[in-house]
């Protein structure tokens, strides 16, 4: 078993007061398929509470009115223990207003804050594209962040950026098939990218969970662990004994509503303690697949 993750104890999420289907940005949503907001905010609220009782702290923002999608924290910014925090150039334009209030927050909160573009010009970027794992902040480039992103990262933070092509529109976040559980195990949807970034996700986790695709269209892949806990949001009996055999205490929760607007556990927190450490180690270096 490897180490526990050093981050993943501090989030910020949003509660969903203004959560809607107002358009369709990816294959999960419908604005024929709403969600019902009272069960939404129970269901939110259960998931607020599970990070609390594993011993994580969660820090809440208001929802803008006019950004329905906002609730999906996860994408608001990437929020770092040395204090620094690289907000989020959305892809599509209707989501945009959320980094106004993403930047207040970060700013009010004592991050010094990062930019890869803005209004539509630069390189996208979108937090729930990057993980810190191993020696690396691994980034998944395609449908939303750019790969220019990527080295807007590793030369402004200085440090080791590893990207995987995702080439699944069903997968359109890193968040969605890649989890990390420990420091060498993770959740890990190959179907999701390109020959190459397969490769390189081989050799990028020494312990993949590999999921089925009925475990990663479940949305499996998009849950989260705080100290000892995993958090999910679908866990099949095989999966269920392999993360007890990894020592972690097993919550499953309903969130179903999110998934109408295609996302789960980890897309509504956003972990603002990642662990930069070990990237800086090879500082400024973009490593793509071959």
């Amino acid at each position: 078993m490897g180490q526990p993750l050093a981050w993943g104890r501090r989030y910020l999420m949003v509660r969903p007061d203004h959560f809607r289907i107002d358009y369709v940005i990816n294959p999960y949503m419908s604005t024929q398929d709403q969600p019902d907001p009272e069960l939404a905010l129970k269901q939110w609220d259960s998931l607020r509470q599970a990070i609390i009782d594993a011993g994580g702290e969660v820090e809440v923002l208001d929802q803008r009115a006019d950004s329905p999608d906002m609730v999906y924290a996860m994408n608001l910014g990437l929020g770092t223990a040395q204090g620094r925090a690289m907000l989020s150039h959305m892809r599509f334009e209707p989501r945009r207003k959320e980094s106004l209030t993403a930047a207040e927050w970060f700013t009010e909160h004592g991050f010094e804050l990062g930019r890869t573009g803005g209004d539509g010009v630069g390189p996208h970027f979108e937090s729930g594209d990057a993980f810190v794992f191993g020696d690396s902040l691994v980034v998944g480039y395609g449908p939303r962040t750019e790969a220019d992103a990527l080295k807007h990262l590793a030369t402004d933070w200085n440090i080791r950026v590893r990207g995987l092509r995702i080439a699944h529109e069903g997968m359109y976040h890193l968040d969605l098939p890649f989890c990390p559980i420990d420091s060498t195990h993770a959740l890990v949807y190959p179907a999701a990218f390109d020959a190459a970034g397969q490769a390189e996700l081989f050799g990028i986790v020494p312990d993949p969970i590999v999921l089925t695709d009925e475990e990663a269209f479940a949305f499996s892949g998009n849950s989260l662990v705080v100290n000892q806990t995993v958090i999910m949001p679908a866990c099949s009996p095989r999966l269920r004994e392999v993360m007890t055999g990894l020592g972690l205490r097993v919550v499953v929760l309903d969130l179903s509503e999110f998934h109408k607007g295609g996302g789960s556990a980890r897309c509504l927190t956003n972990p603002l303690d990642f662990d930069l450490a070990a990237a800086g180690v090879a500082g400024g270096e973009v490593v793509l697949p071959a």
